[in-house]
């Protein structure tokens, strides 16, 4: 050791040894939540609990103002510790809801968003079924005695598949759907089924590491109090449930699903053409908007066919599209003529949305935050190691 560096040994060696600690409290930690998983399988309670996690947060970084430390790194110290007991829970045993395990026919099983419920239905204790595409020789006997039939197949053919599959069903089974479209799918089921009936939106990925957290939109048909042990399972498994109304819920996919993929489309497109490197395009980049070409990223990274059919999803949601594409040709002038002036107006006019996050609750407005500072740490290290193949 240079002679320079002599006097840091004795810290450095301090600073060795209370990290070491924190790794031993860790594992202890990590053995106590295991005992706490337990409890909540026996006990049938959920595995996220939002009011806990936020006031233990509270706590936390009140403490660590206490202690001298900065509240925001310690928020993000212990959101990841609690992310990391989630996604170990991902991979264990579930609290099942109800005393008695249920019979799931899961149509579409084997693509992503069914294998994924099938793993979490079967590790709450469910029987699982899945009927694919090859299997429908077999479907009066995959079909038979089933509590429940959730149909998680593409878009364009899921009425195809619910008329095929209904005549199959015994009467007491509760059919439900996967897919952001909901209207004329729901008046389908009634229509072609006689038993309970409810259509489900689960908002996120099939790559999704585990369902704390996560919302499921919910469209009651028939029978609503036969298939609540369902939303009970979600609530169960962290999710949050949300009732909508089915016209309602459409209306708002057109924007939030149809227009928001259309618009990461029309900017990944005009990427690819400019020609510009991947990590040249986040060495000029500012944190937020690294996040956004990381989001337009990912979306490119998954199934085309799948966007494909939510932003040509029907009539309607393709005429508000074409009514965007408008839009922005009616705002081209301002760019065309140079008028500053219009531009600005425009701005103002628009900054009503701005009230948008000033109506959430301010502990969804610093879970946000939270989110996008993990997302641009995710990004820093995206674009280090970039740099490192370069």
């Amino acid at each position: 050791m240079p002679s320079n560096q002599q006097p840091l040994a004795a810290p450095r060696e301090i600073i060795d040894d209370i990290d070491s600690q924190i790794l031993d409290l860790l594992e202890r930690r990590n053995r106590v939540v295991g005992d706490v998983i337990a409890t909540k399988i026996e006990q049938h309670l959920p595995i996220f609990d939002a009011a806990r996690e936020a006031d233990k947060i509270a706590r936390f970084r009140e403490q660590a103002i206490e202690r001298g430390l900065d509240a925001e790194w310690a928020e993000d110290f212990l959101r990841m510790i609690m992310g990391s007991s989630r996604d170990r829970q991902s991979h264990g045993e579930f609290p099942r809801a109800g005393t008695q395990p249920r019979d799931v026919l899961l149509v579409g099983g084997a693509g992503g968003m069914g294998s994924l419920y099938r793993r979490f239905l079967e590790r709450s204790g469910h029987r699982v079924r899945v009927l694919d595409r090859d299997d429908w020789p077999r479907v009066a006997q995959l079909a038979a005695d089933i509590d429940l039939a959730i149909v998680a197949v593409p878009i364009d053919v899921t009425a195809e598949v619910i008329g095929r599959l209904a005549p199959h069903l015994p009467a007491t089974a509760a059919l439900a759907d996967f897919t952001s479209n909901k209207n004329g799918l729901l008046e389908l089921m009634l229509q072609v089924h006689p038993g309970p009936v409810l259509s489900l939106h689960p908002l996120h990925g099939a790559d999704a590491p585990n369902l704390a957290k996560q919302l499921m939109l919910v469209c009651l048909g028939r029978d609503p109090q036969r298939s609540q042990w369902l939303l009970e399972q979600c609530r169960l498994w962290g999710m949050r449930i949300k009732i909508v109304d089915a016209d309602q819920h459409d209306r708002a996919m057109h924007l939030i699903q149809g227009l928001r993929h259309f618009t990461t489309f029309l900017h990944g497109s005009f990427l690819r053409q400019c020609n510009l490197a991947s990590g040249d395009i986040l060495d000029y980049s500012s944190p937020v908007y690294r996040m956004e070409l990381m989001m337009t990223a990912r979306m490119f990274a998954q199934d085309p066919q799948l966007y494909a059919d939510i932003v040509l999803a029907n009539a309607e949601r393709r005429s508000l599209l074409l009514e965007f594409l408008d839009h922005h040709r009616t705002l081209a002038r301002i760019i065309e003529d140079n008028d500053r002036e219009a531009f600005i107006v425009e701005f103002r006019n628009i900054s009503v949305l701005r009230g948008l996050c000033g109506t959430r609750p301010p502990r969804e407005r610093v879970s946000d935050l939270q989110t996008i500072r993990t997302f641009c740490l995710m990004v820093e290290r995206v674009r280090a190691g970039w740099r490192a193949a370069r």
